[in-house]
């Protein structure tokens, strides 16, 4: 017989799977069963699976493990830093297994890097979190008097949602004469209850017996629960129903509709009457029967209530309940087998998928995905297949899984994306099948970097600035394409460790526009300069620099700073000015500095302000107090000057500084303080009061002390070599000169050896040079004025 060409194709592509399958190295392996009990909190350990694949700390996150579960709850977490597996929700074994032991949950860990598929299972155990719960919280049992000893009576068994030890494991009632309780058990593992006479009853005696029954489960400490039984004590009816057959073995497809008759069940009871009158029930049906089956009392009639499905319930197992009108009763064993139907189409979960994909790369991992069918036999079997003409291969691997990799090197240029069409059939009658649409784009490669519009960059700010300025930009564009022609500036570090780059500028990492983050000041910083990087997101990225130079223009922002005389709230400087001073005579000099720089530094001096306006001006230029006349006896002791600072600036900023002029008679008149100003000191401040004068007396004593030292060396010196005699004469001279020529310098101290000559009969002084000059004189004639000054203010 000829093979069909697509069969024939099929088996080709299944062999080569195949070879495929037995080439692939660690593709694949299972992990040990792991278990933990239900209800544990979110986050609780189950297993570190780091150690259990002998991995390292850090390699499963560089290798993006991850777990992947079977439907759409993720029960369980890997946190990739420890390698610990951890609970994600808590787990309910009766909402996930319901009556299925052993409680088992199937995941897998997918390590992409390179890819590794782990196959692993977790049980979960059964806690005693249920109490055993009877469906009848009161049973109702009519048994005729003449009943024989030995006999037993079923009852309702409690329904426990626990399996294994936690479910019901024994009955007991409370005492009574007339009956015991045994423990049976089903052929599904539950127990039930069966009430036995050991004692005969007797209806005259006693009509009605009531107790209590309690089911008791297995576990630590055991959970009960508990119904009442009430007998009816009833006239003899001496033959029980009974069953044609004892079990019941029927087979339904899983599509039946609702109420499709599975079986009629049929007793017969040899009393006539209303003992011969039979009922039927299911007896101690578990929730999910009582939901899925429903039984015709007088009829037998057992139907679906519900369609059953092959992969939720594979059989389900209950016994039916014939009992007569006089309450004896008899049952029989239904076993229903649900026959799986292919009804279910193939299910593809995709796990992993890697687009775009870069070009020139052969080998990649484009996507990985799972192949799963809820059917079983053929009808679960599935081919998974993709289109011939696509440059991509499926490599199949453990548990259905299938990774799809790319053939050979893709190339951009000849196509930007490709549509991949997985397509899953089953092997069932009728064959179903599922297509699953992927889209596949190849980027570009980054092979061009950026290029900045010009190599240097230079930005003028004025200072002062408000923080957060816009004072520029730099541009670069990239010729590639996608997230490689996508440029990302940022500041590289500057050659200059000192200079605070990140506090002076930042930069929009989008587009390239510069920002100063503070204030600038020129004062402080003139000019600086860095370097500006462009970079795409490429990978690897690519990269360029620029040069960007800042200058910072001066504003006006510095009023000028008097620096004489000093303006701090102390003892204001008062200037001394003899009343024979001519006009020019230099009083003090404004010294002021600027900050700034250019003509904003440009200082100018004005009077604004004088106790005796025309007496007194003020140099524009250098701050020279001069007097403008010649001073009178009708001129005030004590002037007051405000003198006005103001530099060149826009708009212009000034300073102002109070001056004391004092004017003194001649060189022999010290400066005192008027009464009334002394008076005022004295009373705002006595000890600095006390101070002054304990320092001017000492200063005197030692002045005068090393004067008449000088005068006796003096004289015995004189003595010595020309036998003549040298007097002293009484009294100090003044320590404090002051000088009245024209070029106006303060007064200076000096200490004079002074002789009067003896035998001449003149009055006349003779001026030695001074011992200790504070100030030495540039010319001598200079000296010799003064001298004669000096002799004239002594009237000699």
């Amino acid at each position: 017989m000829e093979i069909p060409g697509w069969l024939h194709f099929l088996r080709q592509r299944q062999v080569l799977v195949f070879f495929v399958l037995l080439c692939m190295s660690r593709v694949g392996a299972e992990l040990e069963p792991y278990s933990v009990a239900e209800e544990m909190e979110r986050g609780s350990f189950v297993a570190n699976l780091g150690k259990d694949l002998g991995l390292g700390l850090t390699e499963l996150s560089t290798r993006g493990a991850r777990i992947i579960s079977q439907g759409n709850k993720e029960y369980l977490q890997l946190k990739v830093q420890t390698g610990d597996l951890v609970i994600n929700e808590k787990l309910d074994r009766e909402e996930l297994c319901g009556p299925m032991e052993p409680c088992l949950l199937y995941f897998q860990l997918l390590m992409e890097k390179p890819l590794e598929i782990f196959q692993a299972e977790l049980r979960v155990e059964d806690i005693n979190d249920h109490s055993p719960v009877f469906t009848e919280r009161e049973m109702i049992l009519k048994i005729p008097e003449n009943s024989p000893l030995g006999i037993t009576f079923p009852l309702s068994n409690a329904l426990d949602l626990d399996v294994g030890s936690n479910s019901v494991q024994n009955y007991k009632i409370s005492p009574n004469s007339h009956f015991e309780v045994l423990t049976r058990k089903l052929s599904d593992g539950r127990m039930y209850p069966e009430l036995v006479l050991k004692e005969e009853l007797d209806r005259e005696e006693e009509p009605e017996i009531v107790f209590t029954l309690t089911a008791l489960d297995g576990g630590s400490p055991p959970r009960y629960g508990i119904a009442q039984v009430r007998v009816d004590v009833v006239d003899s009816n001496d033959n029980a129903p009974e069953f044609g057959q004892p079990i019941y073995k029927v087979h339904i497809p899983e599509n039946s509709p609702v109420g499709s008759l599975v079986v009629t069940v049929s007793a017969s009871d040899l009393d006539s009457g209303v003992y011969g009158k039979i009922s039927y029930t299911l007896f101690q049906p578990s929730e999910d029967i009582s939901k899925t089956l429903e039984v015709n009392p007088v009829t037998g009639e057992i139907r679906l209530k519900k369609q059953v499905d092959f992969e939720t319930v594979v059989s389900y197992e209950v016994d039916i309940k014939a009992t007569d009108g006089g309450g004896l009763s008899g049952k029989c064993t239904l076993l229903l087998q649900v026959v799986d139907v292919n009804d279910n189409p193939p299910e593809v979960t995709l796990s992993a998928l890697t687009s775009p994909i870069p070009e020139n790369s052969p080998e990649i991992v484009v996507a990985v995905f799972s192949v799963s069918d809820t059917d079983s036999g053929d009808n679960g079997k599935t081919i998974t297949s993709i289109q011939d003409d696509l440059p991509f291969l499926l490599k199949p691997s453990i548990k259905n899984f299938y990774t799809l990799v790319t053939e050979r090197a893709l190339d951009r240029e000849e196509r930007t994306e490709y549509n991949i069409t997985i397509t899953v059939t089953d092997l069932g009658t009728p064959r179903l099948k599922t297509q699953h649409n992927l889209t596949v784009t190849v980027s570009d490669v980054n092979d061009n970097a950026p290029t900045f519009s010009q190599t240097t960059y230079t930005l003028r700010v004025r200072e002062n600035n408000s923080p957060a300025l816009h004072i520029g930009s730099v541009s670069a564009t990239d010729r590639d394409s996608g997230a490689n022609a996508q440029v990302t500036y940022s500041l590289l570090p500057p050659h200059d460790p000192q200079l605070p780059l990140g506090s002076l500028v930042s930069i929009n990492a989008d587009n390239g526009q510069l920002f100063a983050l503070r204030s600038l000041d020129f004062e402080a910083l003139q000019a600086f300069e860095f370097r500006v990087g462009a970079a795409d997101r490429g990978s690897p990225a690519l990269s360029s620099q620029a040069l960007v130079r800042v200058l910072v223009a001066d504003a006006n922002d510095n009023a000028p700073f008097v620096l004489y005389p000093l303006q701090n709230g102390s003892a204001p400087c008062t200037e001394l000015v003899p009343r024979a001073a001519e006009a020019g005579y230099l009083v003090a000099k404004v010294v002021a500095v600027d900050g700034d720089s250019g003509q904003n530094a440009w200082l100018s001096y004005q009077l604004l302000k004088a106790t005796e306006p025309g007496l007194f001006g003020v140099w524009a230029h250098n701050g020279e107090v001069r007097t403008a006349r010649p001073l009178s006896e009708r001129d005030a002791v004590k002037h007051r000057l405000l003198v006005l600072v103001r530099d060149h600036g826009e708009p212009p900023l000034s300073a102002s500084v109070t001056l004391h002029v004092l004017l003194v008679d001649g060189f022999s008149q010290p400066y005192l303080p008027l009464p009334d100003a002394a008076a005022a000191e004295a009373r705002a401040d006595p000890l600095t009061v006390y101070l002054v004068v304990a320092l001017a007396c000492v200063s005197s004593l030692f002045l005068f002390s090393v004067l008449v030292f000088v005068a006796v060396r003096l004289c015995r010196r004189r003595r010595a070599a020309s036998g003549g005699g040298c007097s002293v004469p009484e009294g100090p001279f003044p320590g404090h000169l002051v000088d009245v020529s024209g070029a106006g310098t303060l007064s200076h101290s000096y200490q004079y050896e002074v002789c009067l000559r003896g035998g001449s009969g003149t009055g006349e002084f003779k001026f030695l040079k001074p011992i200790i000059p504070n100030l030495q004189f540039q010319s001598t004639g200079r000296e010799v004025e003064e001298n004669s000054s000096f002799r004239d203010s002594f009237g000699i």
